[in-house]
């Protein structure tokens, strides 16, 4: 199948702990082309990336680690201080990386095309470029759980991300599917099949 062939785009999106990326995994499995919009987002202030040069503008080579690229985690604490300055990233990243989630698109060889995409209720980032949302969703308990034991986490640290984060109603008000991922990975390749054949994907 030639590029250009996708008659099909999925907004992927959950909070953390839910399991969102195991969907992925599981879309791919069935046919899909996942775009890692995450992973855009860090490839656009690389320093041959499209945010890089305005990045410095804005904010001073101060944001810059000694090899040139960018320090993530001293421009995430500059920004996450300040809404305007947060405003101001958003502003440079996000259109850059709906560039490159547009040619990813344009790229694809198959029919579907899923953004896995965490802040898709957050932000505008892809907006236009998907036809229908699909939500991943697990209870709390669940989801603390998995960030221990996954990443980690301790409790305070992970309820202090899922409160930075859009919660489960916010999401659900844009979801045209939702998925529960509360049980094993058998279950949840069950569900994301029924998924499939129920949104009429391929």
């Amino acid at each position: 199948m030639s590029a250009g062939s996708v008659d099909r785009v999925v907004g992927l999106t959950g909070g953390i702990g839910v399991g969102k990326s195991t969907v992925a995994a599981e879309l791919s499995r069935l046919g899909a082309t996942i775009v890692d919009c995450d992973g855009l987002g860090r490839q656009v202030v690389e320093p041959d990336g499209r945010a890089y040069g305005p990045l410095i503008e804005r904010f001073g080579r101060e944001i810059l680690e000694p090899d040139g690229t960018v320090d993530r985690p001293a421009l995430g604490a500059l920004v996450f201080a300040d809404a305007e300055a947060l405003a101001d990233l958003n502003g440079i990243t996000h259109p850059a990386i709906d560039v490159e989630i547009a040619a990813a698109i344009a790229a694809a060889t198959t029919p579907t095309v899923v953004l896995d995409m965490a802040v898709l209720v957050e932000t505008e980032l892809g907006a236009g470029q998907y036809h229908e949302v699909l939500v991943v969703e697990a209870p709390l308990a669940i989801r603390l759980e998995r960030l221990r034991r996954d990443r980690g986490m301790p409790e305070d640290a992970a309820m202090a991300r899922i409160a930075s984060q859009a919660d489960d109603e916010a999401r659900r008000a844009v979801a045209d599917h939702v998925i529960v991922n509360d049980g094993d990975r058998d279950q949840l390749r069950e569900r994301v099949d029924r998924y499939w054949g129920l949104a009429g994907l391929r």
